[in-house]
């Protein structure tokens, strides 16, 4: 988060326009990969900040990586998110406005490996059973998909 960070020492906490991406991640068993953040004890999604000269794709597979320490062989465009219910006000005070590209994701490998500083615990949850509390910022993310993949599931031949 260097970019953002470099930008905090010129506005402070001022609200800014905060691009990044998330990634949904799903096991063999269609259960969703979330983490426990160190920041707010809440449950949400990997992922983060775009850096300068970053495709939103790349920010997606590095922050999978760094987080989660797995790596993603492929992952599929799912949604763009921004809007006023993306704003977000972190427990020390800094505030965004996030636009979030989604990237579902279920080809992968490598070991689950919290990154400490940033995820308590890492966990696989089913869609209908997700834990609370949810992290704001990844609320939205998570209601659209879920409609999404409950859709499909239904829709699909049997």
């Amino acid at each position: 988060m260097g970019y953002v960070m470099n930008l905090r020492k010129f506005v402070g906490s001022k609200p800014l326009i905060v691009v990044g991406a998330s990634v949904l991640l799903l096991d063999k068993q269609k259960r969703l990969l979330l983490q426990k953040r160190t920041d707010n004890q809440c449950w949400g999604l990997p992922g983060g900040s775009l850096e300068p000269g970053e495709k939103l794709q790349e920010v997606a597979a590095r922050e999978l990586q760094e987080e989660t320490g797995l790596k993603a062989h492929h992952l599929d465009f799912f949604q763009l998110f921004s809007g006023e219910e993306l704003f977000y006000k972190y427990p020390h005070g800094d505030k965004v406005y996030n636009v979030i590209a989604s990237y579902v994701c279920t080809e992968f490998s490598g070991e689950l490996r919290k990154e400490p500083e940033e995820v308590e615990a890492l966990q696989y949850f089913d869609l209908d059973d997700l834990p609370s509390p949810l992290s704001p910022p990844d609320k939205k993310v998570l209601e659209s998909f879920i409609t999404y993949y409950t859709c499909q599931r239904k829709a699909a031949p049997k």
